[in-house]
């Protein structure tokens, strides 16, 4: 089993990648989205891929260190350091000094991995650079590149940027672009565009929005008070039959309006709710990623690479989150998701400025980031795609506040979307039990008056029957 897997990796020294040419010694301000305290930590991803024996005689670790230095002539900025001028402003200082590289070799194989590799990884940690231990990211790198070769003749690329720089679809277009340098390419297909004027705070900043994501919050969280070691992580697939089964759930008029991300969160909010027993007049919380590139007027530019992103917020009391049908939850997370406007953006800068770029509340709040769509897998160094490539780990940090949900293909081969889940081990065995109920085909319409009558007609007769 790929869990149990361990593994040893032989890492060379660290060396910095220049950009191959000179670039431009200036400073560029992040935008008022970019800095705020919550996107302030390296991000992880990983991408594995096979041996290809046409490749033989090409090492993948020099091929990518190469197109690095090609590739950072373009996207400067990712070479330079973070500073922070007065109003814990960050700006880039475009130093060209370099992102970090490492080579290594692990006594492992591909298929070690299993068929449909999948995080939690084994032995991750050992993949990827260690950014813990700087301690803060001013005057740091920015990204830190270490690309493993295998046994088999396959190798895993991992990769860690601070994620003030760029959200997933920008660390996806530099990846692509990385990828096309390895393989040949003379620039980018599609040019950078730094452009973070364009989610700026105005002058004067202005709250127009309500934003609950940004209210702090004195209450406890059950999933704080739990130790690292008494959880347990497990991943989740949604196929077109589990799909199939929750828009069943839902009401009539929310089926055909509802997409995969909506059914599969409110979902996994409500049952999630329901396993770690909260007071039912707690206040629980679901808070998600929302893309803005496509909700602007006008769009922001193609070869945008920076944070373009908002957290609304969809919150319920526990016990009315438990009891009610799923067309409840589904309803609440609709209406937060269709909030991020153009407005609501604008909005998100100006408080940022006005309130000392706090990081979005999480205490009884799940967060959920869907990056099925970002074309992690599509990465190609010259080797094909990956078997797999995303997020690194199965959230932020280890206490389970997070999921990422990623593209997947089972070991039957069915393609969907894979959603980990990290709980204390009695609260995974509810958790389960609940989504299993959740993503059968239910017997009859739950929203059938008929079938409901019928139902409760049979249900009542059998009662009686064992009672005789």
């Amino acid at each position: 089993m790929a869990s149990s897997l361990i593994f040893t990796v032989s890492r060379r020294e660290p060396v910095l990648v220049a950009p191959a040419k000179p670039t431009p010694h200036e400073f560029k301000p992040l935008s008022d989205i970019d800095d705020q305290e919550g996107l302030r930590f390296y991000s992880s991803g990983i991408h594995f891929y096979r041996n290809d024996p046409s490749k033989e005689g090409r090492d993948p670790a020099r091929v990518i260190k190469e197109a690095l230095g090609k590739v950072l002539v373009h996207y400067h900025p990712i070479a330079g350091r973070l500073r922070e001028w007065p109003g814990r402003k960050l700006v880039v200082e475009c130093t060209g000094e370099g992102v970090v590289f490492v080579e290594a070799n692990a006594d492992v194989r591909l298929e070690e991995f299993g068929n449909a590799p999948s995080p939690p990884f084994p032995c991750v940690e050992e993949l990827l650079y260690d950014t813990e231990s700087l301690g803060s990211d001013l005057d740091c790198p920015l990204l830190f590149v270490q690309v493993t070769r295998l046994k088999c003749g396959g190798f895993i690329f991992g990769l860690r940027i601070n994620h003030t720089i760029m959200d997933a679809p920008g660390v996806v277009q530099f990846l692509t672009a990385l990828g096309e340098m390895a393989r040949g390419a003379a620039a980018p297909t599609v040019p950078p565009v730094w452009e973070r004027e364009l989610l700026t705070a105005r002058c004067p900043p202005r709250i127009t929005h309500v934003h609950p994501e940004y209210e702090f919050s004195a209450a406890t969280d059950v999933m704080t008070t739990v130790p690292l070691s008494d959880m347990v992580n497990r991943s989740f697939f949604f196929g077109p039959r589990e799909i199939s089964a929750l828009r069943k759930y839902a009401p009539p008029h929310l089926r055909p309006t509802s997409s995969r991300f909506e059914l599969i969160t409110a979902s996994v909010w409500r049952s999630r709710t329901a396993a770690l027993g909260y007071d039912p007049d707690d206040e629980v919380r679901v808070l998600f990623v929302v893309n803005a590139r496509g909700r602007r007027s006008p769009p922001l530019p193609s070869g945008y690479y920076g944070n373009a992103m908002a957290f609304p917020v969809a919150s319920s009391a526990a016990g009315r989150l438990r009891r009610s049908p799923l067309g409840y939850a589904l309803e609440v997370v609709k209406k937060a998701k269709a909030s991020v406007t153009d407005e609501y953006m604008q909005s998100v800068a100006d408080l940022m400025v006005l309130q000392g770029r706090p990081h979005f509340a999480m205490a009884r709040t799940y967060l959920v980031s869907d990056v099925t769509r970002a074309g992690f897998e599509a990465v190609d160094f010259g080797w094909g795609e990956g078997v797999y490539g995303g997020p690194a780990s199965a959230g932020i940090g280890g206490a389970g506040v997070a999921s990422f949900y990623t593209w997947h293909r089972n070991g039957k081969g069915e393609e969907g979307i894979l959603v980990p889940m990290c709980l204390p081990g009695p609260a995974m065995e509810r958790f389960q039990m609940e989504m299993e109920s959740l993503t059968q085909e239910p017997a009859f319409d739950p929203y059938d008056s008929n079938t409901n009558m019928m139902n409760i007609s049979i249900v009542s007769r059998d009662m009686k029957m064992s009672r005789l």
